[in-house]
């Protein structure tokens, strides 16, 4: 399990187009990744939404935002269409980047067991060093959080 202080993995994730995007390639500046179950759910979209509506102010801090599900570039392509979003998103198809994050964790629900992803968002300073994590997140007000510690980051 990563913790604050940690180098965040070198993991390499499929970007919109289909491409290989090493996660050492988007850093240099701050980078928040935000890890969510899944493309076009209510809390998902909620979240999505919110950090498509900050990610100006996100800019103006220095930091980039990436989203991370398993969906496909293809549903991520639609999902942002449909819900007209600017924040750019990723896909972990295989669920190695999950796993490297430990967002890949049991759930249950109505007494049911399965494997999927814990809402989550990573901090990584401009080193690649995590600065903050946020588990089982809670959508509302959460991307404020975030970027208040953003611009903390950037203050230190």
């Amino acid at each position: 399990m990563l913790n604050e202080g940690d180098k965040a993995p070198d993991v390499t994730l499929q970007a919109g187009d289909g491409s290989a995007m090493p996660l050492s390639s988007l850093l240099g500046r701050t980078l928040v990744l935000f890890f969510y179950p899944k493309d076009d759910t209510s809390g998902c979209t909620r979240e999505a939404i919110d950090f498509s509506q900050h990610l100006a102010a996100f800019e103006l801090e220095g930091a980039g935002l990436l989203g991370i599900s398993k969906n496909s570039p293809k549903d991520h392509a639609k999902f942002a269409a449909k819900h007209a979003l600017t924040v750019p998103l990723a896909t972990d198809a295989d669920g190695s980047v999950c796993e490297a994050f430990g967002t890949w964790i049991e759930k249950s629900l109505y007494g049911r067991k399965y494997m999927g992803i814990d809402r989550a968002t990573f901090l990584i300073a401009a080193d690649g060093t995590i600065a903050k994590i946020w588990r089982k997140v809670k959508v509302p007000g959460h991307v404020e959080t975030v970027l208040a510690a953003a611009r903390a980051l950037k203050s230190a």
